[in-house]
């Protein structure tokens, strides 16, 4: 029995394992840093505004949406939370879901205290 030819790190080649691991195979949003607040666009195609609340409370925005389909027998579910490592102007929060995207803009307000607010999605 002939061993292969290659060096055994080629038989991996390609496949990224360190990041393959950790992928949670959803890449549905996109935070960055921007002009002194951070910016969060999330997909959320097929809901209506009214189906979509985001929440802030205590340095966490929770963006959950729900739609049921009664003509096919369906139900849509999205649930994620976001941490932000700066303090946030939560007084300022702004939400707007256009075409399928959310984007909602946290400006960065040094010294804020945090505390539950709810954010109106403006469609």
């Amino acid at each position: 029995m002939a061993l292969p030819d290659r060096p055994v790190s080629s038989w991996f080649q390609g496949m990224d394992l360190p990041n393959r691991l950790f992928e949670t195979g959803r890449n549905d949003y996109e935070l960055y840093e921007e002009d002194g607040e951070f910016v969060l666009s999330v997909e959320l195609p097929g809901f209506d505004p009214d189906d979509i609340d985001v929440t802030w409370h205590e340095g966490v925005l929770n963006v959950a949406a729900e739609h049921e389909d009664e003509t096919r027998g369906q139900r849509k579910t999205y649930h994620r939370r976001f941490r932000f490592p700066k303090d946030v102007d939560d007084e300022a929060i702004a939400a707007e879901y256009s075409n399928g995207i959310l984007d909602v803009r946290l400006p960065i307000f040094e010294g804020a205290e945090t505390r539950g607010t709810t954010i109106e999605v403006e469609s």
